[in-house]
């Protein structure tokens, strides 16, 4: 299977341009995996279901831990969205329901560019 990888609002770019060079390594590695597997092994652990259809991508790299939240769309598109470095325990609140801000902004986006076609 490959999956189409594509990006709403310019969060995740805004994200990736925080990070290293090797950061950003090590997430388009998750993403090629992501891209390109059709089933991801559990012991991978690095995607994790949040809620209402969001996702979240989970990178560690020298002991920092980041979180991008993704959707599938049509069991085929990855859309990322907002990215952030975790410093606590549990995923914070405010970072899922921007997430899923975002999602129902994508979808009406989608929505509106179906209705001019």
């Amino acid at each position: 299977m490959k999956r189409v990888i594509i990006t709403f609002g310019g969060y995740f770019e805004d994200f990736m341009g925080r990070l290293t060079d090797k950061e950003q390594k090590k997430v388009d590695y998750l993403l090629t995996l992501l891209r390109t597997q059709d089933r991801l092994p559990i012991k991978f652990k690095f995607i994790k279901f949040i809620r209402d259809g969001v996702y979240e991508l989970r990178i560690e790299y020298n002991s920092t831990i980041y979180r991008v939240f993704f959707i599938f769309d049509e069991n085929k598109i990855v859309v990322l969205f907002n990215g952030f470095q975790k410093k606590e325990q549990k995923t914070p609140q405010n970072e899922i329901v921007k997430a899923i801000q975002i999602k129902e902004e994508y979808y009406e986006y989608k929505r509106q560019q179906n209705k001019k076609l």
